[in-house]
């Protein structure tokens, strides 16, 4: 039976697995079991995907008992994986981020090497690339390609007569026409500051299309948010959404859940997010699944509109669980079309599996097909630059937060963010920084 643990109730448990260093298990006639431990962020959409694959795997897997912790979101959350790991009370499987957060917990002390484990033959080589760290592999992709973009209300679009913006100044324009007619144009969510980042985030495959090697030269110390115009926009464009009174009036005590509500509901217009927050959409507004659209953030072209990609997080496992293989067993049903079923009969259809024998069914949302397209035509869509360089700063959120709230002007926040990225490319002793 799974056991949903919750913050200072799990820790305490892990805690007492870590001191006893040894699996539980029954004893008697019942067949003996194996006990893990795994540790999501409290998110409700992790929080489906972990009861969900936990669920299924149990029922084939009867010798293994998992119990499910919770960990915040956010810059917290991090922290608290970062601790965990370096003393060693880690959970005996853990779901994170893949891209630049996966490559500062220093996988190759911290983490279990899953290189050769025979399912890796059935990854997609765009997930092993952000699971990869000296040449080895750490992780095992759970849920689908997400994309960053805007979420919008089709039934407030086809009231007020509006085509899905191809440009930054056609969804700004759409932006007055929602305002004029009384609803909110662009809801936002600052109780959960990770919730902030997304109109920067998402703008990267228009930095990309502007500058396509800024990456590379971001990593190398060569190129600077404050010094790029195109990047520099991602800031700019939010600022613009505060300044032009667009966000909801609650923008800074509404929560992630709220913003899914307001959406769903149509209380606003527009909700730049992660397209994982279609699986929350299905789960807690099934009948208004249908009314929810989804776009690429557009740029300055609308000849050049795509869609910037977020590759899965990832399942891993600390090198001081006392349980690995059991542990093993878990990402190996993962990393299989029992596991795909499993994400959705859980979550529903989110986007693109990185199993390639995983297929999505014929019917789904129309967000998510609103989202093929682009991925049909490999020049309209780029990974999001966490992916393509290990250079992240920890403090964005509460910098995108000052940005659309009208704190901070954006030019400050690029550079007060360049300083903020220096710190952790030198933690991970980049040339050049």
């Amino acid at each position: 039976m799974t056991i949903v643990l919750r913050h200072a109730r799990a820790a305490f448990a892990a805690g007492l697995f870590a001191l006893a260093g040894i699996a539980t298990g029954m004893t008697g006639a019942a067949q003996a079991q194996t006990q893990l431990t795994l540790l999501v962020s409290s998110s409700s959409n992790n929080q489906a995907l972990a009861e969900g694959l936990v669920a299924d795997f149990e029922a084939a897997n009867p010798d293994i008992d998992i119990e499910i912790e919770t960990r915040p979101g956010g810059g917290e959350g991090d922290n608290i994986v970062k601790t965990r790991l370096a003393t060693g009370a880690m959970a005996d499987i853990f779901y994170y981020n893949s891209g630049s957060l996966f490559r500062a917990i220093n996988p190759q002390k911290n983490l279990v090497d899953l290189t050769d484990e025979p399912w890796q033959a059935d990854v997609d080589d765009s997930f092993k690339a952000v699971v990869t760290a000296g040449g080895r592999l750490y992780g095992a992709p759970a849920e689908a390609v997400m994309a960053g973009g805007i979420f919008y209300n089709r039934k407030i679009y086809a009231q007020l007569g509006l085509e899905v913006p191809k440009s930054w100044d056609q969804f700004m324009a759409n932006n007055e026409k929602i305002k004029a007619a009384g609803i909110p144009p662009v809801i936002q969510t600052y109780r959960d500051t990770w919730t902030s980042q997304l109109l920067l985030l998402a703008d990267f495959f228009n930095v990309q299309a502007a500058e396509p090697d800024f990456a590379e030269r971001y990593t190398s110390n060569q190129a600077k948010f404050a010094t790029s115009p195109a990047a520099r926009k991602g800031f700019e464009r939010l600022e613009a959404v505060h300044a032009a009174g667009f966000q909801n009036e609650d923008f800074g005590a509404a929560s992630y859940e709220d913003g899914l509500r307001m959406l769903a509901d149509g209380e606003g217009a527009h909700y730049p997010m992660l397209t994982f927050a279609i699986g929350a959409l299905a789960a807690t507004y099934p009948d208004q699944l249908g009314d929810i659209g989804f776009f690429a953030q557009p740029g300055d072209d609308p000849a050049r509109n795509g869609l910037t990609v977020w590759l899965p997080a990832g399942f891993y496992i600390p090198a001081a669980s006392p349980n690995i293989e059991a542990a093993k067993r878990f990402l190996a049903f993962v990393a299989s079309p029992a596991g795909c079923a499993a994400e959705l009969k859980a979550l529903g259809a989110v986007g693109p599996f990185r199993i390639r024998s995983c297929t999505l069914p014929e019917t789904m949302p129309p967000a998510v097909k609103d989202m093929l397209p682009y991925f049909a035509d490999r020049a309209r869509n780029a990974p999001a630059l966490e992916f393509v360089s290990p250079v992240k700063g920890p403090a964005l959120e509460q910098i995108t937060v000052e940005v659309g709230s009208g704190i901070r002007p954006a030019a400050d926040a690029a550079a007060l963010y360049d300083e903020d990225v220096r710190k952790q490319a030198q933690q991970l002793g980049l040339a050049g920084w």
